[in-house]
């Protein structure tokens, strides 16, 4: 639309000064013709754009030009406002920023639109604390100061040292190269490697943090979604076991509890390690949930009674029949009684 492609060509000379025809015709997409005629609407709206001749002339705008965000629709301001809200603005200790970000955008926005868009944004909620099939899930913190120098190292390319406090294990420092940072479910982990070896860092259990002053050894570009779906291929593919289970949805976080990851059971499972199933028919939910070993998963479904069914593997099925069958023998009646 025209009316875009005006609020596009006022920002390109806000942002990048003076240009000629030919540029903002390159940049814009359209013919230098159009630039001109685009030009002149925007000096007939009372635009303070003007003309430079000579070779290094151009078109820039008067210093001190400012306008509103009129080029946000009310749809764009929408995806912005939503895309800040709740538990979006805890991710990586920006939430304050991402809070005085979106007050800058409504405030930008003009009169006639701001209270559409917050009205809008209200009824409009992503990623509650809690969902349906589960009770209050607890956020993960991790201090503001570790996760600032955290998010410093990752943008900057730089060392990172770690006090970090692995599970059943002493805390230790380590120094990684970071790569990047992951959040799924309110967990949020920082991809790393460690001599040149891939390593995944829960953000939780890095109790300090430190950034160093010499570079890091990692790639100039990054596809972080693909690299967090192999990483997550190769530790559900690792010396583990996977029970593909019907479970009671109320017991749902009592497993996340104690498996080391659990997934929804469909055809194509997601290769994140938290489900979002939908209930079968009786309600259960149908997942796959990945534990240590045999020992673990058995520990595990018993826990659970017979909220839990164990579908696969069978040697799971029949280690806890075997368990149930003699404790059935154990507690049935007294003999002559």
């Amino acid at each position: 639309m025209r009316a875009d492609r005006l609020v596009s060509l006022v920002l390109l000379l806000r942002q990048r000064g003076r240009l000629t025809a030919d540029t903002l015709a390159r940049e814009l997409e359209v013919s230098t013709r159009t630039v001109l005629r685009d030009i002149e609407a925007l000096s007939a709206a009372g635009v303070p754009v003007y003309a430079e001749r000579g070779r290094h002339g151009g078109f820039a705008l008067l210093p001190g030009f400012r306008t509103e965000l009129t080029g946000l629709n009310h749809e764009e301001a929408l995806a912005l406002l939503t895309a800040g809200s709740a538990r979006g603005e805890q991710a990586f200790g920006l939430g304050s920023a991402l809070a005085s970000a979106t007050r800058k955008v409504v405030d930008a926005l003009p009169e006639s639109h701001q209270a559409a868009v917050s009205d809008a944004a209200a009824r409009i909620l992503v990623a509650p604390e809690t969902d349906l099939l589960s009770r209050r899930t607890p956020t993960e913190e991790v201090p503001g100061g570790t996760m600032t120098e955290i998010r410093r190292a990752v943008l900057a390319g730089r060392k990172l040292r770690l006090h970090y406090a692995a599970v059943d294990r002493a805390p230790q420092w380590r120094t990684v190269d970071p790569i990047g940072l992951v959040t799924v479910r309110d967990r949020g982990y920082l991809l790393a490697t460690r001599s040149g070896a891939d390593r995944t860092y829960r953000l939780s259990r890095i109790l300090a943090a430190e950034e160093l002053p010499e570079p890091a050894q990692r790639p100039d570009r990054v596809d972080l979604d693909r690299v967090w779906r192999e990483r997550c291929a190769r530790f559900l593919s690792g010396d583990h076991i996977a029970v593909l289970m019907r479970l009671n949805p109320a017991r749902r976080e009592d497993l996340l509890n104690t498996a080391v990851a659990v997934r929804a059971a469909d055809p194509e499972p997601s290769p994140y390690p938290e489900p979002s199933p939908a209930p079968e028919p009786d309600g259960r939910l149908r997942l796959e949930a990945t534990f240590q070993d045999l020992r673990h998963a058995e520990w595990a479904l018993w826990q659970l009674g017979t909220d839990a069914e164990a579908l696969t593997p069978e040697s799971l099925r029949t280690s806890l029949h075997r368990r149930a069958a003699e404790m059935a023998t154990r507690y049935g009646p007294a003999s002559g009684a």
